[in-house]
């Protein structure tokens, strides 16, 4: 503005010198047009500068406004992602929970088949069996259809077939069966045994005579054998029924000197003693 002004005063100086009044005049016409010009200039320059910081104000304050605005955004993003961050947290844990509510019934399964598995092998195991055991039943039934050999009875079954005969009363019978014993069996640990019952049938009969006689073939054929103090005892109890005391008393003294620690020793002691 100074400058302009200068400017101004100079051209007024050179147009003093040679313009007339009139000239001077258009001059100050001129002049008071620039100074109006120039106040209208500064106005507008004011105006802008006053325009300018109001703009420059509410840029800075839309600038605020903005930066406020982008902070609250990224603290709600940075809010977002925590929550997210926790969700997928939360989603790991039910995925493990998936996961191993998923592997139980797996291996509740496993568990399930392997009992299965057993007990299909014990149904197999039971068909086996069971196919085993219809299969001897089946063979003895076949084995029944057919006729089978009679086999000779076993000399313990012989033997016992002659004792149930004799307990049942049937003397003749069971005499007959211990006869045939010694027949087919003369060498058996029972065959003292079984002569010695035939005594035993002659005594129930009251064939005293005989009986002796039996007892006396125990006594000379098996010496060594326990029934032959049994045989002894009968025999003299036998002398005795028939009224043969002498006789009586010589057995029952030989049984005593014999078998002393006999139980049948004990009954020849009490029995000389009722003996006169």
């Amino acid at each position: 503005m100074k400058f302009a002004y200068s400017l101004l005063l100079v051209a007024m100086t050179g147009l003093a010198g040679c313009a007339t009044q009139s000239s001077l005049d258009v001059v100050r016409s001129d002049m008071d047009a620039v100074k109006t010009r120039l106040f209208s200039v500064e106005k507008d320059l004011g105006g802008v500068r006053d325009e300018s910081k109001q703009g420059i104000g509410s840029v800075e304050k839309e600038y605020k406004s903005d930066v406020l605005a982008v902070r609250k955004l990224s603290a709600d993003i940075q809010a977002s992602m925590d929550s997210v961050k926790s969700d997928i947290q939360v989603l790991n844990g039910k995925t493990d929970d998936l996961a191993i509510s998923v592997k139980k019934p797996a291996d509740d399964l496993a568990r399930y088949r392997e009992d299965a598995d057993k007990r299909i092998f014990a149904l197999e195991d039971r068909v086996v069996k069971l196919q085993t055991a219809m299969d001897e039943l089946t063979k003895k039934v076949a084995d029944l259809a057919q006729p089978k050999k009679e086999e000779p009875p076993t000399p313990e079954a012989f033997y016992t077939k002659g004792l149930e005969t004799f307990k049942a009363g049937d003397m003749p019978g069971a005499r007959d069966i211990f006869t045939k014993f010694l027949e087919q069996y003369p060498q058996h640990d029972l065959a003292a045994n079984a002569q010695y019952w035939i005594g035993e049938t002659f005594y129930n009969e009251k064939g005293y005579e005989p009986a002796i006689l039996a007892y006396q073939e125990v006594i000379k054929q098996y010496p060594g054998k326990d029934k032959v103090p049994a045989a002894m005892l009968k025999q003299a109890m036998c002398f005795r029924l028939i009224k043969d005391v002498k006789s009586a008393k010589y057995v029952l003294k030989k049984l005593e000197e014999t078998f002393p620690k006999s139980e049948e020793a004990k009954k020849a002691k009490a029995l000389l003693k009722e003996i006169k």
